[in-house]
């Protein structure tokens, strides 16, 4: 069949004996990968220039004058390449010895340890006994300011950071200084990396421990966390992340690839915004009672005296929701505001925001959003209206002198005095830590983080997103799409979701921008909204 001059939209050629079909235009490093063979790599990244510096992915092809460099030679048909013949091991052994000339023997100490590229290729393939007998060349520790410390001894110059600064941030603020034995990664004079919006990256992208986290310095040894894939909950750009935790406390954040929202990166604002989720004095137990006569309470009272009560309210309802709810809450809270027999007074959500956006220059789909809270989106969407200044305060005047039901979810009413909710024949507060304005709340109920449980929500881009839960809650809190799901089909007489997935699909059945999705077809990686409904 005639193909009209056009080459051919894959090539066929053998690694290690296994034939293989790629994408023309695939390198041999990813035509190895896509067969499960991983070749040894420093300086390749996918989200950065390929300089073949490193030479430990040399390859054999059969035919070529010499072993050739993985990351940049393109497959081509009818290629032969051994990846793990006795030259392409002679070759990498040697690299990884040339490498270890200087790098000091600190692992124990190491924050990289564990996850360290050059730990695990030594391991697997380096020499068993170094043959260097000279003292090891030795540079100390610099800090590079921001949140990033340099081990100059430990750098194996792949040159990642450099590239990333140059490349992707546009912000050409490290370069190697000297050369060979004496070359160092450094910053132009006093410039550093202070104020740089997303210089965390490299310590993310570099293979080996030389570029560290200041905050994470000796927290905890790599193999010690648990990563769970989760969304950043810091602005609505909503990049993909896992929280790494140990001792059920967040460690760190990390971000997740997802080249449809934040690529390899995220931000240092979002990175840095994880101690609240370790926050202690979290609410444990329901209770109930204004005042001197709140007492504890079980669940099963705290929600029948509660519905007894929604039953015979008087009044409208006014709700207040938070964007860091998940979107399965957000929409209980709208659903059980339209089944308390006086209908709702309106829905309002307050959220800080930032003067401005700060974009990613080399990956433009990655901003830093004004908006400082993952889901205001998705609050938008289910009827929920802005309140309040860009400092997420103010806004609720209305609310605070209402006198019918007032039903708080996940804002901490901070700069509100106690008189707040007064006046409400009702007043119920959904929150993660009590506070002085809900002195006044006749229902106190404990709901979980989305660190402590499933849900999804809604980015800038109008993409639904899901997030897993990484930390264990205190014993008696619960998902607030639990509490006002069981609510809601208390007064529809209907069983109470479950799980996070029945809860989207009760969501989605309720909301036109929803329509369609499933939490299996938002999966890992997030699905896009109808865009009629999204923005309709």
């Amino acid at each position: 069949m005639a193909n009209n001059g056009r080459k051919a939209e894959t090539v066929t050629l053998t690694i290690d004996g296994q034939e293989v079909t790629v994408p023309r235009g695939t390198s041999l490093l990813h035509a190895a990968e896509s067969i499960g063979t991983e070749v040894p790599h420093y300086c390749y990244h996918p989200g950065l220039s390929a300089p073949a510096q490193c030479r430990i992915c040399l390859v054999e092809v059969e035919g070529a004058p010499k072993l050739q460099p993985s990351c940049v030679t393109m497959a081509a048909d009818g290629q032969v390449v051994h990846t793990d013949s006795p030259a392409a091991k002679r070759m990498r052994q040697g690299v990884l010895e040339f490498y270890l000339v200087n790098h000091p023997l600190d692992c124990p100490i190491c924050d990289m340890s564990g996850e360290c590229k050059l730990q695990d290729y030594v391991f697997d393939e380096g020499r068993e006994q170094g043959r260097g007998r000279e003292p090891k060349r030795v540079f100390g520790r610099d800090d590079f300011g921001g949140d990033v410390l340099y081990y100059g001894d430990r750098c194996v110059m792949c040159t990642r950071c450099v590239r990333f600064m140059d490349e992707v941030a546009r912000d050409s603020r490290l370069t190697v200084v000297e050369r060979g034995s004496r070359a160092v990664i450094d910053t132009f004079f006093d410039r550093g990396l202070d104020g740089a919006a997303f210089a965390g990256n490299v310590v993310d992208i570099c293979p080996v421990g030389a570029l560290v986290s200041k905050d994470f310095l000796h927290k905890a040894r790599a193999w010690d966390l648990d990563h769970t894939p989760s969304i950043c909950p810091n602005c609505s750009h909503g990049c993909n992340i896992e929280l790494h935790t140990r001792d059920n406390l967040v460690q760190r954040l990390k971000p997740r690839e997802n080249q449809e929202v934040n690529g390899h990166w995220m931000c240092d604002y979002g990175r840095a915004n994880y101690e609240w989720l370790n926050r202690p004095g979290r609410l444990e137990a329901p209770a109930v009672g204004r005042g001197s006569d709140r007492r504890a309470a079980d669940w099963r009272e705290a929600l029948e005296l509660l519905f007894a009560r929604l039953q015979a309210a008087e009044g409208d309802v006014a709700l207040v929701g938070s964007a860091t709810c998940s979107n399965e809450a957000l929409a209980g809270l709208a659903a059980l505001g339209e089944e308390v027999p006086g209908g709702a007074a309106g829905r309002v959500f307050r959220s800080p925001r930032a003067p401005d956006e700060v974009p990613l220059p080399g990956f433009p789909l990655l901003v830093r959003r004004r908006d400082l809270v993952p889901n205001s989106d998705g609050a938008g969407l289910l009827g929920f209206e802005r309140a309040g200044n860009d400092d997420g305060q103010g806004g609720l005047e209305d609310v605070a002198e209402h006198g019918g039901v007032v039903i708080v979810l996940g804002d901490e009413l901070a700069d509100q005095g106690e008189d707040f909710g007064a006046n409400a024949s009702l007043f119920v507060y959904l929150g993660t830590f009590d506070s002085a304005a809900a002195r006044n709340a006749d229902f106190v109920l404990p709901i979980t983080t989305f660190a402590e449980e499933e849900g999804t929500f809604v980015n800038a881009q109008g993409r639904v997103q899901r997030f897993q839960q990484g930390l264990r809650p205190p014993e008696s809190a619960r998902p607030a799409w639990l509490v006002l799901g069981a609510l809601v089909a208390a007064f529809r007489g209907e069983k109470t979701p479950d799980s996070a997935p029945e809860a989207f699909a009760r969501l989605a059945a309720a909301h036109p921008a929803f329509e369609g999705l499933t939490w299996e077809a938002v999966g890992d990686g997030g699905a896009a909204l109808v865009a009629e409904a999204a923005h309709g």
